[in-house]
């Protein structure tokens, strides 16, 4: 396996499936299988997901809604699917710990890097809710933060695309698909791939991320093994 410990980065949007919003109950349980036989093949795996299926805080701030109030929000719907990917991991068997940003004690507990070094030590799928726990953060840095934290080999970007792009490729036919491309070209470039603050996070830890399509019946495995799926971002 190439990939031993990874962060894998879900959006929440990809767990509406072909919803208009919430949650796929078809779409998480394939999203949970994947990560099942990816933890049976030996991986430690890491789950940040976003909350754009259910708020997003800058979409209330544009609306007229406070921006730190929205963005608590964000973080609580990213508590939401952090819950519901956990339920459908343990309903397979797997164990899945979950711990957040934000201080829920009842729910998750709190997160740290030893923490959750040592529940993907044994054996536990850990799943990071709460965004960094501070408003005027993404999601995307949430992950960068995670992934450094934890010492993971990589961040997993799973999308619904099967890589970056030089255009986006459900608007633009002629768009190209790069096969690796680094920090600085991505931004330069102005490619939407992840945010500045997340970008510099990796590019200053030297934290690899490869973006790939998750909808597709065992690419997860796949990449773990090194099988060239994607396009990989380096430093």
């Amino acid at each position: 396996m190439k990939y031993k410990r990874v962060l894998l980065k879900l959006s929440g949007e990809a767990l509406m499936g072909n919803q208009q919003y919430g949650i796929d109950p078809e779409r998480l349980n394939d999203y949970a299988e994947e990560i099942a036989a990816a933890v049976k093949a030996g991986a430690q795996i890491a789950i940040v997901i976003g909350g754009g299926n259910i708020f997003r805080g800058l979409q209330g701030a544009s609306k007229g809604m406070d921006r730190i109030q929205g963005d608590y929000m964000g973080m609580l719907a990213t508590v939401i699917n952090s819950m519901a990917i956990q339920s459908t991991l343990q309903a397979k068997g797997v164990k899945a710990a979950l711990l957040s940003g934000l201080y829920i004690d009842r729910i998750a507990d709190s997160m740290s890097s030893s923490k959750a070094i040592k529940l993907l030590e044994d054996g536990y799928v850990v799943v990071i809710g709460g965004g960094t726990g501070n408003p005027f953060f993404t999601t995307d840095t949430g992950s960068a933060l995670r992934a450094v934290e934890i010492k993971a080999d990589i961040i997993l970007k799973g999308t619904r695309v099967d890589g970056i792009y030089t255009a986006d490729p459900e608007k633009d036919p002629t768009a190209t698909k790069y096969d690796s491309i680094t920090y600085d070209e991505a931004y330069n470039q102005n490619l939407k791939v992840m945010d500045l603050t997340a970008f510099t996070m990796c590019k200053e830890n030297n934290m690899p991320m490869l973006v790939f399509d998750m909808n597709t019946k065992g690419n997860l495995t796949k990449v773990l093994n090194g099988e060239k799926i994607g396009t990989i971002v380096t430093k």
